[in-house]
């Protein structure tokens, strides 16, 4: 009878020594994904668990994100420690549009080789009226939109 209670408690002992291990990688990587999809600021982060690290890498949209991110894992039960490997992302180009008058001019000279196409600018925006023939069509349209103009508008063009 001793005997018996003995290698009960023994096996009571083991299993609770193995259920206080704690979250595996897999669990806290699926509690990880579910914290940061609340967050539309995080959906350009991948993240890996190893060993209850959590490495976080992808892109952000600017550096308060990429401090958020981390800062929510860090209240995880489970996770040791959080490699935060994001980048931020630059911002876009501006876009240059160039002025009434440089445009005017350019665009005239786009033209000059296509004698039954005229155009106008007005506040940046090209129409393109006449006719031009579609072997020219291509070519015509790579001269107007290196002038850099808002928007070409070539309703007015017949084609032949």
């Amino acid at each position: 009878m001793k005997n018996l209670l003995t290698f009960i408690a023994i096996i009571a002992f083991a299993l609770a020594l193995s259920s206080c291990k704690g979250k595996s990688d897999a669990d806290l990587q699926t509690e990880i994904t579910s914290v940061l999809a609340t967050n539309p600021d995080f959906s350009g982060i991948v993240v890996d668990v190893q060993n209850g690290v959590a490495t976080l890498s992808g892109e952000v949209s600017n550096p308060a994100s990429q401090v958020a991110a981390e800062e929510a894992l860090k209240d995880i039960k489970g996770i040791k420690s959080v490699v935060n490997n994001t980048t931020v992302a630059p911002p876009p180009a501006p876009v240059q549009i160039t002025a009434d008058d440089p445009l005017t001019t350019a665009v005239q000279d786009a033209i000059k080789d296509h004698p039954g196409v005229s155009a106008t600018v007005n506040d940046g925006v090209v129409t393109l009226t006449g006719e031009v023939q579609k072997d020219e069509l291509k070519v015509l349209m790579q001269k107007i939109n290196a002038t850099r103009p808002k928007k070409v508008d070539n309703t007015g063009l017949t084609i032949k």
